[in-house]
């Protein structure tokens, strides 16, 4: 089985355009310029994160042993950049589709994330650098 953040940011992408094509609530339109503006920031940030990653020469592949904490850019806001763009990616398409029921979907894909990749995650650089990743946990929040 492939078990990668992507699938699931699909999967949960599919379900809010599912609700929103046939069991449409929201018509108004109004949310478009937000969802929008939401999915362009999500990506952004994800393309930033995974820029940082490389210029440390680190992987950004879930569940991959880190060869260096990265703790600059992108990385001062948010401990998980990538995942915080899939959530935004998650809410701006559910805005930009209408689908506001599926603004449900957002806390529980941050929530499955953090379960599944997260904590195994920053499990791994606490090992792998435990002053470096005990000072940088302190500073900076996992979302945001």
């Amino acid at each position: 089985m492939i078990d990668i953040p992507p699938l699931w940011l699909a999967l949960c992408l599919f379900l809010a355009w599912l609700q929103a094509t046939f069991l449409p609530v929201w018509q108004g339109g109004l949310t478009a310029p937000f969802g929008f503006a939401l999915i362009i920031t999500g990506l952004l940030a994800m393309l930033a994160a995974v820029w940082e990653m490389y210029r440390h020469k680190t992987s950004f592949i879930p569940r991959r042993t880190p060869k260096n904490i990265v703790t600059t850019g992108v990385f001062m806001l948010s401990r998980n950049p990538i995942y915080l763009g899939d959530s935004l990616v998650l809410a701006g398409a559910a805005l930009y589709w209408g689908a506001l029921p599926s603004l449900l979907l957002v806390p529980v894909f941050m929530w499955f994330i953090s379960w599944r990749y997260i904590e195994g995650e920053e499990a791994g650089l606490k090992a792998a650098f435990p002053k470096e990743f005990a000072a940088y946990k302190k500073e900076t929040r996992r979302w945001l």
